[in-house]
């Protein structure tokens, strides 16, 4: 199928919009630490139900030790360093600037798999991401109208961890790329990277004794609960597969530039769930940002 590379990155960015709303409305209640060990967790069963059902065997054990090396050490980086430095920027500076950072993910990833994989991408590729992310920048810096965000400054922890955030998350495309080759299940990619996320979290939240204390807190807070069940629904299980599924089948650059486009796919969903106005500048970075994901598909 033409192009189902680009298409399953787009369906990415979609996923993860909305996913966003689950981990936010959770963040608020009881912290990014939490969210991010109970999400990662609850995406770990379904992951392992997913692939009893389609393929009759719940884990992967077929994949090989350098399948399992490559997409364990992008779950480590990816999923459980470079997610919980994005919860910790939200606190810092809010949505906005650390959507703003996210948006060096391309950046990051592009320069990775040139230097260390020898990707190289075409003039047009290069044009196409400059535009996306100029138009992804113009979007995540405007705010709606009436939004006490305004106030957000950006301090050298938040844009530290927006930054880390990016990084972790453009290496763990690139390691995800080297382990998604030939024709392997993106469900079951993502099943190794989520249980290596799962065990790098909880292990680090034994030592730290709060393990039993992130059990506790969800235990009293079902409504909670669905939230992060929501967003692990959208985000590391049907996002997350759908991510490897694009790494599968086109370049780090373009694949990373075209998931970095929930601050876009955003703007509606404001606009008529939560009834937030934009002026023409918003306007202006969505078009911007979809003229380069034209460009990325007419390459």
């Amino acid at each position: 199928m033409a192009y189902i590379g680009e298409i399953a990155a787009l369906f990415t960015s979609f996923c993860w919009t909305l996913s966003s709303i689950g981990f936010s409305k959770s963040i608020q209640q009881v912290g990014p630490q939490i969210t991010n060990r109970v999400r990662v967790f609850l995406a770990m069963l379904a992951l392992i139900i997913i692939n009893l059902v389609l393929y009759g065997q719940p884990i992967p054990l077929h994949a090989g030790i350098s399948r399992w090396a490559w997409l364990s050490i992008s779950g480590i980086i990816g999923l459980s360093l470079g997610d919980a430095f994005l919860f910790q920027a939200y606190r810092e500076i809010g949505p906005r600037l650390g959507l703003l950072l996210l948006s060096l993910t391309p950046v990051f990833g592009t320069t990775i798999a040139w230097i260390f994989f020898g990707q190289i991408l075409t003039l047009l590729q290069i044009v196409g991401i400059i535009v996306t992310l100029a138009g992804i920048s113009w979007v995540v810096m405007v705010q709606p109208e009436e939004d006490d965000d305004n106030t957000r400054k950006a301090t050298w922890r938040g844009v530290l961890f927006g930054t880390l955030a990016a990084l972790g998350q453009a290496i763990g495309l690139v390691f995800s790329q080297q382990g998604m080759t030939g024709d392997f299940s993106p469900f079951a990619g993502t099943l190794i990277r989520m249980i290596a996320a799962v065990v790098t979290l909880w292990i680090v939240a034994s030592f730290q004794r709060q393990a039993e204390t992130t059990i506790t807190t969800m235990r009293e807070r079902p409504r909670t609960l669905g939230w992060v069940a929501f967003g692990a629904l959208f985000g590391p299980v049907i996002g997350v597969s759908s991510s490897l599924l694009a790494v599968q089948h086109t370049g780090i650059g373009v694949a990373s530039t075209l998931l970095a486009l929930p601050p876009v796919f955003m703007l509606p969903i404001s606009y008529f769930v939560f009834k937030e106005r934009f002026g023409w500048q918003a306007i202006g970075g969505t078009l911007l940002a979809v003229a380069g994901v034209t460009l990325l598909f007419l390459n």
